[in-house]
Parts: structure tokens; C-alpha cells; sequence
């Protein structure tokens, strides 16, 4: 039972809190070296892309009539900008209760014009259920400084502003991914004129996972397209293994997915001839204790797509937020009456700090992704690592070079390659 003194330090602490920066931008002392943002200025702006006349799972019944409806998705973009511009800037975002408006601090500049020069690869960002398009800003920011341009999206039906019917997030999630990339390949101006959507990545958390592995070529179980309380009139085939649809969902353009945490394969939604489909590189980042997405079902995962080379990284004894949302808001610390439960849960974890988390992941995405987007063959030393980082060995000679024992974890400074595994499968 809590005692009034603890509920009174309690408040004071939330009070306290809300009147810190919430920075998305830091990088501590020990992170990987690969972890920092690049030399480039980073400009962001907002757009609204709409998808006409989609089918309206929210609207649509068991029975009866399918509604149909325009599909609008906000997309904040993160780009290189001109090199004059003055880093720095905040975003206005709603945190997990889908009311509180908080500040975040950030490297990038709103509105700032974009590079003239140069064609740089795209990169989807995809939320969780619920979750909006700051969620993964951290990255998005960190990405944009080395060279790439960032399209992170709120998915319709999925924010927390606006959640709704589970049924519109299994359906809609490759289909806005691939979509979002289509209308950045459109764009006319100066964003446009450096984004190269012919070479692109998705990175996508929890149900944001879930539409990469089916974007990659994992089609759904049959199963999957029957359960209640799932999509209505079978309306998740379009995602089923083996249909036209599904099939053409297939895109030449992403050259690499990345999966934090990917909900699915603990409820049914794959098996061994789905998970076979994938053909494109894909790197898995979970907790070792994931218990909504089941940390057993993404080592499935990582097991079945045998048709890839893929990578898995797990931080040790992390849930299911390890690795992708930004550090908890201040103003998340608070109870939420509504929730019942304080909005700080929904980002943090219990036994690793975010930005410690978010500095590892930065550093093992701008590694994979500078691989496999821009044939950067120097960036698979990072790669080979002793599975468990606790069996690197860290050697160094009087001169400073690494010795002939030297096994530690390539980019980790000494001591800082705690609790996490890195493992790797070659396609069979």
C-alpha cells in the first residue's frame, strides 16, 4: 500500500520532470562508435499523403456492405540540409494517453531548406499500435546527419490520437509503408529532387515489424485471416501468402528491413512457407524478455526466414520496448487517469535506459543500412561479432593497436558491450 508521503513524493517528481527538456538527441559517453550523428545539417518538415478510396476496415462490419473511404497519412520527413543551417529545433508531439502535448528537443531544423546537392536514400519509419510518427524521431534525426532521407509516418487508425479497430493496423501496415514510399518517389521539389526511393529501407517496431516482414514477402497464415477479432470478411487475404495481391505487394526498391520487435509470429500470423519468402536482407532487434511479442516467436522468425541472410539482436532481459521508442516524455512520469497507469511504461523499460538502447540500435542500423544502401562493404566488420558480447575478449598493446586476442565487439568501447547478443544465419 502507498502511504500519502509516497504518493506526495511521487507527484513532486512528476512536477519536477515536466519542467525538463525531453531531448531525442543524446549521445552518451559510451556509445558505439557508430551511434553519433554524421556531418550533415538536418532539415524536417510534415506532409499528408492520401491514399484514395481504400477499403475502411473501421467501418466495416462482419456482415453487410465493405465502406470504403480516402486514407490520410502524416509523414514527418528528416533530410539533409543546406550546410549553413543552424542545428536545433523542437516538435510539438502527443505522448501515449493521446492528449498531452509535450515539447521534444532535437538536432534538426523545421523548414530548413534542403541539400542541393547529392541523391540520398529513403528510409520508412513505422510505429507500433498504438503510436505516431515521433515515436522513432531519435533515429530519423540520427539517419538524415548521415546521409539519408527519413519518412516516418502516422498510421491512420494506429496513433494514439486516433486508435482504433485492431483489424485497419493488420490490414493497412505494408500497404502504407509501400504507399508512403511511392509519394515520396513523387515529390517534385527540392526534398524530391534528393531522395532516392529506388533504394530504400523500412524500420518498423511491434505492429510496425509486423507490416515489414509482410512487405518483405512473409504473407500471413490462413488462420490468420479468420480470427474475430482480427480484419472482418476475410478482408486480411490481401496479405496472405500465396495471393495475387500479396504477391504483388513485392517491391524491388527496399533493399533492407529492419524489425524491432515484430508482433505476429507469437499469435499465428506466420509459418515456415511465409517466413521462407523473404528474400531481403532483414536484422531483428528484441528484448530478451519481450512479452507481447514473445521473444521465442522473433527468435521463430529469425529461425524461418530461410531464405536470407538475417541478423538477430537481442538486449538482455529488455521487454518489449528495447531498442525503438525515444526516452520517456516528462510529462509521461504521471498516473493517467484515463490509462490508469503512468504513460512513462509505454516507452521505458525496467532494466535498460532508452537512450542507452537508442544509441546501440543507431549504431547497428547506420551500419546495416550503410551496407546494403550504399555498398558500404567496410561496415560488415561490425557485423562479425562473437554471438554473446560477454565472450569478447578486449586486447590492446602498449601502442594502442588491438593484439592478436582481440575479440570485443567492433565499435564498442571497452566494458560497454554488456548484455546484449548478436547473432547471425546465412540463407539455406
Amino acid at each position: 500500500m502507498k502511504t500519502t508521503a509516497t504518493l506526495g513524493l511521487v507527484a513532486a517528481l512528476a512536477a519536477s520532470a515536466a519542467g525538463a527538456e525531453n531531448r531525442i538527441d543524446t549521445i552518451r559517453p559510451d556509445a558505439p562508435e557508430l551511434a553519433g550523428y554524421g556531418e550533415l545539417p538536418v532539415g524536417v518538415t510534415t506532409r499528408v499523403f492520401t491514399m484514395a478510396d481504400q477499403v475502411d476496415i473501421v467501418n466495416t462490419g462482419a456482415e453487410g456492405e465493405i465502406a470504403r473511404a480516402d486514407r490520410a497519412l502524416t509523414v514527418e520527413i528528416w533530410y539533409p540540409a543546406l550546410p549553413n543551417t543552424v542545428p536545433g529545433g523542437q516538435y510539438e508531439a502527443v505522448i501515449r494517453d493521446g492528449t498531452t502535448t509535450v515539447l521534444l528537443d532535437g538536432y534538426a531544423t523545421r523548414g530548413a531548406v534542403p541539400a542541393t546537392e547529392g541523391s540520398y536514400p529513403l528510409v520508412i519509419l513505422s510505429h507500433g499500435y498504438p503510436g505516431n510518427r515521433w515515436l522513432m524521431g531519435w533515429l530519423g534525426e540520427n539517419l538524415a546527419s548521415k546521409g539519408y532521407v527519413v519518412a516516418s509516418i502516422d498510421h491512420t487508425d494506429s496513433t494514439y490520437s486516433d486508435q482504433a479497430a485492431f483489424g485497419s493496423t493488420l490490414v493497412n501496415r505494408p500497404w502504407d509503408q509501400r504507399f508512403v514510399i511511392d509519394q515520396m518517389a513523387a515529390l517534385e521539389d527540392g526534398i524530391g529532387a534528393i531522395t532516392d526511393a529506388n533504394n530504400a529501407a523500412v524500420v518498423g517496431y511491434s505492429m510496425g515489424g509486423y507490416g515489414a516482414l509482410i512487405y518483405a514477402g512473409a504473407g500471413v497464415t490462413q488462420l490468420a485471416t479468420t480470427f474475430e477479432w482480427g480484419a472482418p470478411q476475410g478482408l486480411l487475404e490481401r496479405n496472405m501468402t500465396g495471393t495475387e495481391e500479396h504477391m504483388n505487394l513485392k517491391d524491388p526498391r527496399v533493399k533492407a528491413f529492419v524489425a524491432f520487435g515484430p508482433w505476429g509470429n507469437n499469435a499465428g500470423f506466420w509459418d515456415a512457407s511465409g517466413l521462407s519468402q523473404i528474400h531481403t536482407p532483414l536484422m531483428l532487434i528484441a528484448g530478451g524478455v519481450d512479452d507481447v511479442s514473445g521473444y521465442d516467436a522473433i527468435r521463430g522468425i529469425f529461425d524461418g526466414a530461410t531464405g536470407v541472410d538475417r541478423h538477430l539482436l537481442t538486449f538482455e532481459a529488455a521487454n518489449h520496448n528495447a531498442g525503438a521508442p525515444m526516452p520517456a516524455p516528462a510529462e509521461s512520469y504521471a498516473v493517467n487517469e484515463d490509462l490508469g497507469w503512468a504513460p512513462f511504461e509505454h516507452y521505458a523499460d525496467a532494466v535498460w535506459d532508452n537512450t542507452r538502447m537508442n544509441n546501440i540500435s543507431a549504431h547497428f542500423v547506420t551500419a546495416y543500412l550503410d551496407l546494403h544502401l550504399k555498398a558500404d562493404a567496410d561496415k560488415a566488420a561490425y557485423f562479425a561479432l562473437q554471438p554473446n558480447a560477454a565472450d569478447g575478449v578486449w586486447s590492446v598493446n602498449e601502442e594502442g593497436a588491438f593484439g592478436e586476442e582481440h575479440t570485443y565487439w567492433a565499435g564498442f568501447p571497452n566494458r560497454t558491450a554488456a548484455g546484449l547478443r548478436f547473432e547471425t544465419k546465412l540463407v539455406e
